[in-house]
């Protein structure tokens, strides 16, 4: 039986962080929402990014003919207030995020491998510490729900998608930084990406992406475990 490592009182402070981000981003995105709900009742199509609903904001306060009345007017400018509000509290967060990561050695070692910035590396050391509860990189995947489901009987072995066990929060931060690798993988000429390309040709994006998710993870487990760097000619193989 496998038991909970003890989170120490750091993991606690880098997990803190990461959480109230995600709250405030959660806020930030309901704030979107809402704003666009609410001039749709005026015929005014939002756009659904961010970025293009801040430029869409000041327009529509300004357009005096866009049919908005004054009362609304108001309120929407208090709701500018709070979106932009929103997006300096992340900025904040974002910035002690990154300082987080210069401070600590081991993060700033995990950032040498591709698709693992700031956010992943702490978000990294905050579940697992030093990784030292998993005997290989193949249970830190796992426990981060990265391995496929095995439905197997009467001598045939199936597997199936991944568990999406263990810390959502994490394994979505690798498959993300696996899908921005992935893209810019075409024109790299190291094993990794050559690796990476020859999947993604056979398979579906995301079965590529998750793959190289899972890589991630175990090679992030000899990193910390070891107290090594990344070794980009080893990366192709098994950890």
């Amino acid at each position: 039986m496998r038991f909970v490592a003890i989170k120490t009182v750091e993991q606690q402070e880098i997990q803190a962080v990461h959480r109230v981000r995600a709250g405030v981003m959660n806020q930030r995105k309901a704030k979107g929402n809402q704003i666009r709900g609410l001039v749709a009742e005026y015929g005014l199509i939002a756009p659904k990014e961010l970025l293009h609903l801040r430029q869409a904001i000041p327009q529509w306060i300004e357009n005096q003919e866009n049919g908005l009345s004054d009362r609304f007017r108001r309120l929407l400018i208090g709701l500018w207030d709070d979106l932009r509000a929103l997006d300096e509290r992340v900025a904040e967060l974002d910035a002690e995020i990154i300082a987080l990561a210069a401070a600590d050695p081991v993060a700033t070692r995990l950032q040498q491998l591709r698709g693992v910035g700031p956010m992943t590396a702490t978000a990294l050391i905050a579940a697992v510490g030093d990784a030292s509860q998993f005997a290989n990189g193949r249970q830190m995947a796992a426990s981060l729900g990265l391995t496929p489901k095995q439905h197997s009987s009467g001598g045939k072995e199936r597997l199936l998608g991944i568990t999406k066990r263990g810390d959502a929060y994490v394994r979505c931060l690798l498959i993300h930084g696996a899908r921005a690798m992935i893209r810019t993988a075409k024109t790299k000429p190291d094993p990794l990406s050559l690796w990476v390309m020859r999947l993604a040709t056979t398979r579906h994006p995301n079965v590529a992406a998750v793959a190289l998710a899972n890589k991630t993870a175990r090679i992030a487990w000899a990193m910390m475990r070891r107290g090594t760097t990344y070794q980009p000619q080893l990366a192709a193989q098994g950890v």
